[in-house]
C-alpha cells in the first residue's frame, strides 16, 4: 500500500474570523470550502511548505503560530491523505486567488455553516471545539 500523500493547511486568524477558501469547479472535490494549503515537496519541511502553498495560492504572508496534531483521510479512490494544520496569522499582502473560486473570511464559531472537503471536516470540529465552546455556553 502506498503511504499517505502529505499535505499542510493553515488556519490562518484575523478579528476573530478563519480564511476559509472554496475550491475551484476544476480541481477535484469541487466548490468544497477547505483551509487553504497543498503537498509538501520532496525534502521540503512541514512549515516550509505551508509558507510557500500560501504565498503561491493566495499570494499573502502568515506567521506559523502553531501546528496541530495531523488528521488521515482516505477517499473513495483510496488516496490516503495526511493533512498536517497549523494555526497561522495573516501577516501582509493583498489576496490574489491562483486556484480557489473564492475566500471568504468566517467568524470563527459559524464555519460549521460552509460545505467542507471531507479531510478538512475534522480540523474544522476542532477549531469549533477549541474556540467556540465556551462562548456557546455563555449564550
Amino acid at each position: 500500500m502506498q503511504s499517505a500523500i502529505r499535505v499542510t493547511c493553515a488556519i490562518i486568524f484575523e478579528n476573530k474570523q478563519v480564511l476559509c477558501a472554496q475550491r475551484s469547479k476544476n480541481m477535484s472535490h469541487p466548490l468544497l470550502w477547505e483551509f487553504p494549503g497543498g503537498k509538501i515537496e520532496e525534502r521540503e519541511t512541514e512549515s516550509a511548505c505551508i509558507i510557500r502553498e500560501i504565498k503561491e495560492e493566495l499570494n499573502i504572508e502568515i506567521n506559523i503560530l502553531e501546528r496541530l496534531e495531523s488528521h488521515y483521510h482516505t477517499y473513495p479512490q483510496k488516496k490516503e491523505i495526511e493533512l498536517i494544520p497549523f494555526i497561522c496569522g495573516y501577516k501582509s499582502g493583498n489576496f490574489k486567488l491562483k486556484e480557489h473560486k473564492e475566500i471568504r473570511w468566517v467568524p470563527i464559531c459559524e464555519i460549521d455553516q460552509l460545505d467542507w472537503a471531507a479531510a478538512d471536516i475534522p480540523i474544522m470540529k476542532f477549531i469549533l471545539n477549541k474556540y467556540c465552546s465556551l462562548q456557546k455556553i455563555s449564550k
